[in-house]
Order: C-alpha cells, then structure tokens, then sequence
C-alpha cells in the first residue's frame, strides 16, 4: 500500500453519497472526511472507488472527481424516498450490486474494503467474507455513544442499530477511530480488540481553510456589517447538532445585555436532516425567543465559500450533543477564528481548550450564554485564541490522515499474507 504501487481500494459509504452538498440531509463531516482522504491516498498512487447508492435516477455509472477516485454508484431499492433507516432492508440488494460489479474485474482488483458508518460495515462484512478481502471500517458515530448524550427530546437509536455495530466490530480485520476516546469507547461498548484499533485524526484543508485576507475582507464579500458580533452555527440542522442550544444563549445575552440586540448576528449555515423539517422547528424557536430579528439562516455554503463564512465570524459555536471528531470547529480554527464547543467525544481533541477556543461542560443554555459572552467582551482575548486556532488546526493536515490511514491498509494485509503463510505451513 505504500505510494507508487498502483493499489486498489474499495471504499463503502452507501447511506450518503460523496457527491451530495454536505451539511444537508445525511451529508456531513464523513462525506468530506472520505472524499478528501481518497484525495491523498490517490496523489500517493493509491487509487480509491467510493462506493454508494444510487439516490437518484439515471446517475452515471461512475464519476471521476479526482485523479485516481472514482465514485461508482449501486442500485439498491427505490431512488429516492428511502431513509437512512430503511436501508438495512436494502443490504442484500447492495451486496449483490457489488458482487456484479466485482465480476467484472480482473481478482484481487482490490487489495481492500473500507467502510464508512455502520451499514457499510454490514455490506463490507458480507462482501470480505465472499471475496476474502481485508475489511477496514470506521465507525464515525455509534449508537451507544449517541444514546448516552442525546438531546431533549431526541429519538434514541434503536438496539437493530447497536446489534449491527457490534457485528461489524467483531467482522472488521481492524477499526479506525478518530480520537483516543473513540477508540476506547469501541473497546469497552463494544468489546473491541484493542490491539486491531487504530487511532487517526480527521484532516483539514489547510490551504482552502485559511486566515487568507482576514475578517474585514470576508466580511466586505459577504456584505456583513464590520461591527456585526457574528456567531455561527455550521452544520445539518437536527437535535443531536444542537443549534437550539445556540438560540437560547443569544436570547440570554440580550435580555442580559440588551444593548448587544443592535450588533448581535446569530448566523444558521446548513439544511435539515431527518424526515422531520428541522430547519422550520429552529425557526419556530427564534420567533419564540423574540430573536427573529437578529438570527439569519443560510442555505448551506459550497467548500469554496464556507471559508468566508468562518473567516467573517467572531465565533463559530459547536453545541453538539456527540461528535466522534467535528470537522466544523477544526474548519473554524484554520481560518483563524475561535471555537466554542461542547466538552464531549471528538471535540476535545478538535478544540484546545483556553488556547483555541472555549469548552462548555454540557448544554445549558445559561453556562453557553456567559462563555461566548465572556469572549464576545474581550477582543484581544479572541485575536489570540484566533492566533493559536490556526496553529493548533496546522497539525491536522489530510495528508497525515491519508498516510497513517496506508499504514493500517499494510498491517492489515501485512496479517492477511502472515495468515496464508501460515495456513500454506500447517499444509
């Protein structure tokens, strides 16, 4: 697997695909995480198919979005109106499409699988099985972790949910976690072998995330107020994500501070996920909270705009209820704005605390009120926690994930030809 050798990988993600705009519907931080790690391993000389389902009709067959990653799209069920939830009933549809496209291909096409989220586990698992080839698999988020740290009111996974991530963990040559935490979160939930997980950290773009020209500029882009106090909220509009937690703090601060009303933008960049509308319950709640007047929605920005978005921010405010990683506030900080987010999963390792941004211990809307508002008081305070955000975010280039992400792909077939030296011994 190491860079020159024309390899082959099969990458799973079928519940989202890499071509979808992220931070609508299930598209989020995986699908950057996956596109722009096949990136780099394909600059390496590794090439990468992203395998998913089709959800519209007449896609084409296969889609070249880098040089050396290809997207190739599997029928599977309906086109459309399937949910995430639903697709388990789709998995041997999904297997037999892959089986089909695999008998095209010369054997041992592909040196190996890896899977994105649970579901893709499932078909990886069924497809390593069959073929022999090395299942690699990243959980992203799980069920049990979820289920401990969910928002008011939010639908807990269902035990189907658990039942499969647990299969999975057992299935998988070896597991990739984002963090520390993660990875002993798989070993004592899931009972996970600690010697076959792996910790790799997700990546930035460090030179389309970037301080650039500065905030004034972004902002004169954007057409924002140079005075505007901006904090921002950047991802799918769901409970889990808690933006909600955000409307609340503003509405603290103005009824605390009702001077900051005049100056005060609480900013919304992304679409709704789920069945539900999301998007019109948060708005909803700002007309509740009388502070429609000072929070705007945004249709989710393009990877080439959404550095503005942070770059024009004082701000940018994380209140999710778990993230295996957060890619948001690691965006944020390489573009030299400060993070506030919540003191759980991945997000302490995406934030350091007092240097780069702030941590906030749970979700109360009181605790999020006096922290941003401590910040939004001391401007020299945020110039230099924005200094060290873009320091701190410098030591999460894609290339170290794509490069230490090859060296779980050599232990694993480092272990598959251990496995067949032995076998061909015992004969």
């Amino acid at each position: 697997m190491k860079s020159g050798n024309n390899s082959k990988i099969a990458t799973l993600m079928v519940h989202t695909s890499p071509l979808d705009q992220a931070g609508v519907g299930d598209a989020g931080g995986m699908n950057v995480y996956v596109v722009e790690t096949a990136k780099k391993m394909a600059q390496a000389g590794v090439s990468v198919d992203i395998f998913t389902r089709a959800n519209k009709p007449n896609l084409p067959e296969s889609v070249e979005i880098a040089e050396g990653v290809n997207v190739k799209h599997l029928v599977a069920g309906p086109f459309e109106g399937l949910s995430k939830e639903e697709l388990p009933s789709q998995l041997g549809a999904l297997t037999s499409a892959f089986m089909n496209h695999q008998k095209q291909l010369p054997s041992n096409y592909y040196s190996l699988l890896h899977s994105h989220y649970w579901i893709s586990g499932q078909l990886g698992w069924m497809v390593s099985e069959a073929t022999s080839i090395p299942l690699i698999h990243t959980m992203h988020t799980t069920a049990k972790v979820k289920n401990l740290n969910l928002a008011a009111g939010e639908k807990p996974e269902p035990h189907t949910r658990a039942i499969g991530e647990e299969q999975v963990v057992q299935a998988a040559t070896g597991l990739i976690a984002n963090t520390d935490a993660e990875a002993a979160s798989l070993v004592s939930l899931y009972e996970a072998c600690p010697d076959r997980v792996f910790v790799v950290a997700p990546g930035v773009d460090l030179q389309t995330f970037s301080p650039a020209d500065g905030k004034a500029a972004a902002r004169n882009r954007l057409n924002i107020a140079p005075d505007a106090i901006m904090l921002t909220f950047v991802g799918r509009v769901q409970p889990h994500k808690g933006p909600d937690v955000l409307l609340k703090a503003a509405a603290e601060m103005v009824m605390h501070t009702p001077h900051l009303r005049a100056k005060l933008a609480v900013v919304i960049i992304g679409g709704a996920s789920g069945s539900v509308n999301e998007l019109e319950k948060i708005k909803s709640l700002a007309r509740f909270l009388k502070i429609e007047d000072i929070t705007h929605f945004i249709e989710p920005a393009s990877r080439e705009v959404l550095p503005d978005w942070y770059r024009a921010s004082d701000l940018v405010c994380v209140p999710s209820y778990s993230e295996s990683f957060g890619l948001v506030a690691l965006e944020a900080q390489a573009c030299g704005t400060p993070v506030v987010a919540t003191a759980i999963g991945g997000l302490r390792t995406a934030v350091s605390d007092g240097i780069s941004g702030s941590l906030v211990d749970g979700h109360d809307p009181k605790a999020w009120s006096a922290v941003i508002s401590r910040l939004i008081m001391e401007p020299q305070r945020r110039l230099l926690l924005g200094m060290n955000a873009v320091e701190h975010a410098s030591h999460f280039g894609w290339e170290g994930t794509a490069r230490k992400t090859l060296d779980v792909y050599d232990w694993a077939l480092s272990k598959k030809a251990n496995s067949k030296l032995r076998l061909a011994g015992d004969a």
